[in-house]
């Protein structure tokens, strides 16, 4: 009776380890869900690779006994089309040469000039900077202003907290 009661409690041990442990139910709904339909879809490709099989074996002596018109047809058509699309290459990169040339000789280039004006707008604020520091700079007799440091002479002095310190 104790071995009896032993395996009763392992099964209930088994029980309840795979009750716990076990897939919950929303994992298993979708995989019962798309097992039907991803069979269905094996099915159908299996039919079209037979399909294409059986294809290939009617067509394969066709393409042989045609093989002399063929072979040079699509050879024909496809210089015909790596020369379409060669010389519409071409004749972008020509046009494209002489817009830009066009453009270079009226001395308008457009990208070029717009992409540079950010650079261009500080250069006025500096020289009016600049000339406003050489114009204190005579009036102040010799002063120059700069980060908190002013030179007299040949001292130069520090500014903090309205106290000067000669160094």
């Amino acid at each position: 009776m104790a071995e009896h009661r032993q395996q009763l409690r392992r099964t209930d041990d088994m029980k309840n380890f795979f009750h716990e442990n076990g897939p919950s139910t929303s994992k298993v709904l979708p995989v019962a869900t798309l097992l039907p339909v991803g069979g269905t879809l094996l099915l159908l490709s299996g039919l079209s690779l037979i399909g294409s099989l059986i294809g290939l074996a009617i067509a394969a002596p066709l393409f042989l006994i045609f093989s002399p018109v063929l072979v040079p047809a699509a050879l024909l058509i496809a210089g015909s089309i790596a020369g379409f699309l060669t010389s519409g290459a071409f004749g972008i990169t020509g046009l494209s040469s002489l817009s830009w040339i066009a453009n270079y000789i009226r001395g308008s280039r457009g990208s070029m000039s717009q992409g540079l004006d950010p650079v261009k707008w500080p250069l006025p604020d500096t020289a009016l900077s600049m000339e406003q520091k050489i114009q204190n700079r005579s009036q102040g007799g010799g002063r120059i202003s700069e980060g908190g440091r002013e030179q007299e002479g040949g001292k130069s002095t520090t500014q903090e907290g309205g106290n000067k310190t000669v160094g």
